[in-house]
């Protein structure tokens, strides 16, 4: 996988703790177009911290263009943001 830490726009359920689950993102490619994911499988959920802040990273299984990728995402909790860390 590689590493892009790209920004993106998030669907989510939260539970009553708070906790999120990712359900599908919107990311902008080269040509400044969207691509719509839904995540169809969340392999792994973890927690790490990255210079300090407390991260989610979700390992997710999706079909991207007719194949089937794995890709991680991360949730930064401080500030409520989503990335596509690595696909």
């Amino acid at each position: 996988m590689k590493v892009i830490m790209k920004p993106v726009k998030m669907i989510a359920w939260f539970n009553e703790d708070g906790v999120p689950t990712p359900v599908r993102f919107n990311i902008r490619q080269k040509d400044e177009s969207g691509l719509t994911i839904r995540i169809d499988k969340i392999i792994q959920k973890r927690e790490e911290k990255l210079a300090g802040n407390r991260m989610l990273v979700f390992t997710c299984q999706s079909v991207i263009n007719n194949i089937e990728k794995l890709y991680e995402i991360k949730y930064e909790l401080s500030s409520c943001k989503w990335y596509l860390y690595k696909i």
